[in-house]
């Protein structure tokens, strides 16, 4: 368990490196200059703010600096649009809002997508099969982009729900149910595939033949291994939610990490994007090590894999 938490912590710290250098390179590739708004600036005031962001200097030395501002400070740089605003200080305000967003979506995704899967799958070829996952499927085919202003047309009129702003409790409806239900429909698809592979297992026939009911079948024998699948899915999902779900926050102007990162990537706010990226990196990096270790406990194979 130690080794393959230490090489899982290992590679996370390299996919990180990676993410962030190509990133940073890729950002100040793109076209456009972020001091280039409604008017255009003359010349010399052009060369004072790169100046005054060290934009002037050579690539690599920019790329050392952006890496000792962290390491050594804490620091990721300055906002180059919002102007007075630090990129920790923007992180800081928008991650809660993307942190709450991500647990009540996810929270939807479970309650709906595992039961919807564990019981099209005990009514396997039959309508409550067929009846669940035709709008699964639909829910994997249909955008964010659709679902949600669909949303905000049919829901957004009901008392207390707002379809735009995050200024009182009840506008994370709309943006949580979008972002739930389309993950449910995921999760409801593999649940259903891991417990029908794990239902035509000879030890469930054994169980069967004992006259274990089908209840028992299901929760005690049946349950732990066929989770596997939505379980090891959970981890990425859960992490885009936070930082990802860029279409939904931005449908519905929720000022978390990723309509700041749109408005960023739309600003050319160099310090901003890496900032978010890095974030969005580590929480990725994170939930997978977390569902690694879930995976291990549900499956002691893996334990012997792992030490190996």
């Amino acid at each position: 368990m130690t080794k393959l938490l230490l090489r899982r912590l290992g590679q996370g710290v390299l996919v990180i490196f990676v993410l962030e250098t190509i990133t940073f390179f890729l950002v100040r590739m793109l076209p456009g200059n972020p001091f280039l708004g409604e008017r255009k600036l003359p010349q010399h005031v052009m060369e004072q703010l790169n100046a005054l962001y060290g934009l002037n200097q050579s690539g690599i030395v920019q790329y050392f600096n952006y890496w000792k501002g962290i390491l050594l400070q804490g620091d990721f740089g300055p906002s180059l649009v919002r102007e007075g605003l630090q990129v920790s200080q923007i992180i800081a305000e928008a991650f809660p809002v993307s942190l709450a967003l991500g647990v009540v979506g996810m929270l939807i995704a479970i309650i709906i997508g595992i039961p919807a899967g564990m019981l099209s799958a005990c009514y396997r070829n039959r309508w409550p099969d067929t009846a669940i996952m035709l709008p699964a499927m639909l829910g994997i085919c249909i955008p964010a982009f659709v679902v949600g202003p669909v949303f905000g047309k049919t829901l957004g009129t009901l008392p207390g729900l707002s379809v735009a702003g995050w200024d009182s409790a009840l506008c994370i409806v709309l943006p949580a149910l979008t972002l739930g239900l389309i993950n449910a429909a995921y999760l409801a698809r593999l649940t259903r595939g891991g417990m029908l592979e794990v239902l035509s297992q000879e030890y469930i026939r054994t169980a069967r033949a004992k006259g274990a009911s089908g209840p028992r079948v299901m929760f005690i024998h049946a349950l732990r291994s066929g989770l596997l699948p939505a379980v090891s899915y959970l981890g990425p999902a859960f992490a885009a939610l936070i930082t990802g779900s860029f279409v939904v926050e931005t449908c519905f102007q929720v000022p978390g990490m990723g309509l700041h990162f749109v408005n960023a990537t739309t600003d050319r706010d160099y310090f901003l994007i890496q900032g978010l990226v890095l974030c969005y990196g580590i929480l990725i990096v994170v939930a997978n090590l977390v569902v690694d270790l879930v995976l291990v406990a549900l499956n002691p194979r893996l334990r012997s894999q792992g030490a190996a």
